[in-house]
């Protein structure tokens, strides 16, 4: 597997390109994303969203039309991108394929699970593709994400961090925003921020 990613907008939004067997896989296509995803894309199979906050899916519709991709998006998250409830101007996306709770897809052999940790957003999940996890805003360096945010919960998220917590494995976690960080690594901070929650 190799791995790009790129900061996009004000909020400095983690966009990745994953490749794996000559397949280029798209997460989080943000503000400013596509130039960006065009000239770094040889092969690209789809676009993955890990949640549906405008920052993670700006860029959905302009990428999905330029490739001829599908998107893939939280079942629970969906409104979001049609909707652009926060007010900021995002050109709306439809999902092509609604991900379920969990939900597993095979690429051609390449695996790609949704894990599903809502608390930051009713469908926030983290993406395992190739025993590396894309977190979007549910884990970062010691933090997690928001949960004062309209559609958040508080008591979903510590349900999130008790599941992620009982993997009894560790595994490299790229967010969506920051820098790359490790679950062993994470262990006593998503401890310490459930406690606060």
């Amino acid at each position: 597997m190799s791995l790009k990613v790129q900061p996009m907008g004000d909020y400095q939004t983690n966009c990745y390109i994953i490749t794996v067997d000559g397949k280029d896989f798209i997460i989080d296509p943000g503000v400013g994303a596509t130039r960006w995803v065009l000239q770094n894309v040889q092969n690209p199979v789809a676009i993955l969203n890990t949640h549906g906050h405008f920052d993670h899916v700006w860029s959905n519709k302009e990428v999905s039309d330029k490739l001829g991709l599908k998107i893939y998006t939280p079942e629970e998250d969906n409104f979001m991108l049609e909707k652009d409830p926060y007010g900021f101007g995002m050109t709306p996306s439809c999902a092509d394929v609604l991900v379920k709770p969990d939900e597993e897809f095979d690429f051609d052999g390449i695996k790609v699970k949704f894990h599903y940790f809502p608390g930051h957003t009713p469908g926030c999940s983290a993406i395992e593709i190739d025993s590396h996890l894309f977190s979007g805003d549910f884990i970062f360096n010691n933090s997690i994400g928001r949960t004062d945010f309209p559609f958040s919960s508080p008591e979903k998220m510590k349900k999130s961090i008790d599941k992620i917590l009982a993997w009894n494995k560790d595994i490299r976690i790229y967010p969506g925003h920051g820098p790359a960080t490790s679950l062993n690594s994470e262990r006593n901070s998503l401890l310490n921020w459930k406690n606060y929650l």
